[in-house]
């Protein structure tokens, strides 16, 4: 019988859940979940939001929230190990020694901290580390120890997250080189269908644009970010391009592929963007009416929550106690004789 593959997937606690989250994240790893060939892997990324995030509130009322949208949209606890990565001290152990082998030219190379650099330069500033923490420097590291905790065979990432992929196969490699093969070199599941889903500037969702439409929110409220996304000045009569538009790629992940095809047909005849924006708008609020019923629910009951990954936790330290004991071994970290 062949093993299970590991599929590992995190969610960085630092706001509202969204639809990016929910396309990009909960929906397909529930789907992943049922097959009986994998072994998933399922996270709250609690520590992660420090970077961007140093209000405590925050950080808790999010975790809380997208534990709960996570449990509203179907997952099933029993069948995955469904954990706070801040229950699992052994991870923030990893990362040091996983530190002291990622070389710094690799971690200049990081996206998020040569953005920063960027904009520190556009606005003429003499220090171009200004404003930048080590956690933000040091986050690809702690990515991989999320990853090489669990031996994750697989990693399910949008395009824009390939490179930390790239970073974790890389310092695992040069673990490997010098300690035996302990680390399993992880593969990117990149769906090259879905892409990044934008946010309401057309930029990617995220909470650090605040350009996210929120998964639980009132029919009103819904509409008005619906309203909000920003579209060309083309009138209504003439033909519309589905490929860079923000209403028709939210409205895709989200829809059938005939519901799909008979939007794409409107777009060719010239449909008005409010009549677009109306269209996504109740394809939305039919979609996420039942994980709102549900979430609602959840919410008046944070003992369930918190049971639920307790139980997580526990299935967790099962897998990160005997691999970081391996890894101590590996590096000379050991007691000096049997007692």
């Amino acid at each position: 019988m062949s093993k299970k593959q590991r599929i590992l997937t995190g969610i960085t606690t630092s706001g509202i859940p969204h639809l990016g989250n929910l396309s990009g994240a909960i929906l397909p790893a529930i789907n992943a979940s049922n097959d009986e060939h994998t072994s998933s892997f399922l996270f709250l990324a609690d520590y992660h939001s420090l970077i961007k995030n140093l209000d405590p509130s925050l950080t808790h009322d999010s975790s809380f929230e997208i534990a709960a949208c996570w449990l509203a949209c179907g997952l099933n606890p029993e069948k995955v190990t469904f954990y706070r990565q801040s229950d699992i001290p052994h991870i923030f152990e990893l990362t040091w020694i996983l530190s002291c082998l990622s070389a710094k030219g690799l971690l200049n190379r990081a996206h998020a901290y040569k953005a920063a650099v960027a904009e520190n330069e556009t606005v003429g500033s003499k220090d171009l580390d200004k404003g930048i923490t080590m956690g933000l420097f040091n986050y690809p590291v702690l990515m991989a120890a999320d990853i090489l905790m669990f031996n994750a065979n697989i990693v399910p990432v949008g395009q824009d997250q390939k490179q930390h992929i790239e970073m974790t196969r890389d310092i695992a490699t040069r673990f490997n080189h010098h300690y035996g093969d302990i680390f399993t070199i992880p593969e990117a599941l990149i769906d090259d269908e879905k892409g990044v889903l934008p946010g309401l500037d057309g930029q990617k969702m995220s909470k650090s644009y605040k350009n996210v439409i929120p998964v639980f929110t009132e029919t009103d409220s819904l509409r008005k970010a619906v309203m909000k996304i920003k579209t060309n000045s083309k009138e209504p009569g003439e033909p519309k391009d589905t490929e860079n538009c923000t209403i028709f790629k939210i409205y895709k992940s989200f829809s059938n592929s005939e519901e799909v095809n008979q939007l794409a047909l409107k777009y060719k005849e010239g449909i008005a963007w409010g009549e677009a924006k109306e269209i996504l708008f109740q394809q939305l609020e039919d979609n996420l009416s039942g994980y709102k019923s549900e979430y609602t629910k959840i919410i008046s009951d944070r003992a369930h929550v918190e049971e639920k990954l307790v139980l997580g936790s526990k299935k967790a330290l099962e897998v990160s106690l005997p691999l970081i004991e391996k890894v101590r071994k590996a590096i000379g970290i050991k007691g000096f004789a049997k007692l």
